[in-house]
């Protein structure tokens, strides 16, 4: 990062310290920054930067060709999550080192996926809420963006695999609070082009929750919210596993066969489309169940 261009466009304005970062941090945060390359949450410091009329990537110029490979590799390791090709996003985050990365958006989003990934893998605890705890108390220390929500989620994801359902229930409720606050506020400004993605991670976890823990009427209303969102941005990642927790919320609530069967039949469809084997194989798992119950 060149904090340079930084100071110089403060000193181009005439702008002192404390004024430069009145109601956005302390002086004490600036300083730490200026003097001593202590970059500050994303938060903070995107809205020092719009102030002084910059965007965060000017200030990464000179490493502009590693910011897009490391950006690359990550957008693909996240929507690689998305289709639990778990495999896959081990070896694209393996190519890429944390302490490497300088631009914060970027290091924000390695620690989430990470987290996430050995959350769903049921990696060590410790490991889990590091990565986490880098968002949460460093990168992100505001809360103000959204991968605090999603460090919540993958929070909730181990406890619930730990068993631990109230500290489960804690995050996810935390969760569900935040998509209903925004749920008519799709696009923001810190990530514009993936931020629509990432509420649908927050759906689609929270709804397959909400049915683990028999709360059939709420997971639907999450699992509908995600499939008109898809519908809206024109992305099936999301599809095959909502129309699949849909299928299972339709048995649990004993609804009619042909719509049950009609759940299971779209799942199939959108799984092929994104060649997602793992959905195929838990509809034809969830099929034969059926069959045998009915």
């Amino acid at each position: 990062m060149n904090i340079d261009v930084f100071i110089k466009r403060r000193k181009e304005l005439k702008l002192s310290q404390v004024k430069l970062c009145e109601d956005i941090c302390t002086q004490a945060t600036l300083s730490k920054f200026e003097n001593n390359g202590r970059v500050p949450s994303l938060t903070i410091l995107n809205k020092l930067c719009a102030r002084l009329g910059l965007m965060v990537d000017d200030l990464y110029q000179d490493s502009m060709a590693s910011t897009a490979k490391i950006r690359d590799l990550l957008d693909r390791a996240e929507k690689e999550l998305m289709m639990e090709n778990y495999q896959t996003v081990i070896d694209i985050l393996a190519k890429v080192k944390p302490e490497k990365i300088e631009f914060v958006p970027l290091k924000t989003q390695f620690y989430y996926l990470r987290g996430l990934l050995n959350a769903l893998t049921n990696q060590k605890p410790v490991d889990i809420m590091f990565d986490f705890s880098q968002i949460l108390d460093d990168l992100d220390d505001s809360h103000q963006s959204i991968f605090t929500q999603l460090a919540y989620l993958g929070s909730g994801v181990m406890y619930s695999r730990e068993k631990q359902n109230d500290k489960a229930d804690f995050y996810f409720s935390k969760i569900f609070d935040y998509i209903k606050e925004n749920q008519e506020k799709t696009e923001v400004k810190e990530d514009k082009d993936n931020h629509y993605l990432r509420i649908l991670t927050l759906i689609f976890f929270t709804a397959e929750y909400n049915a683990s823990k028999g709360k059939i009427k709420i997971s639907d209303e999450l699992v509908k919210m995600g499939i008109d969102l898809c519908s809206e941005y024109h992305v099936t990642y999301y599809l095959p596993r909502l129309k699949l927790q849909a299928a299972q919320n339709a048995i649990s609530d004993n609804k009619s066969t042909t719509e049950i069967e009609r759940l299971m039949n779209e799942a199939l469809a959108f799984a092929h489309i994104n060649d997602n084997q793992v959905v195929e194989v838990r509809v034809a798992a969830l099929r034969t169940q059926f069959e045998k119950n009915k």
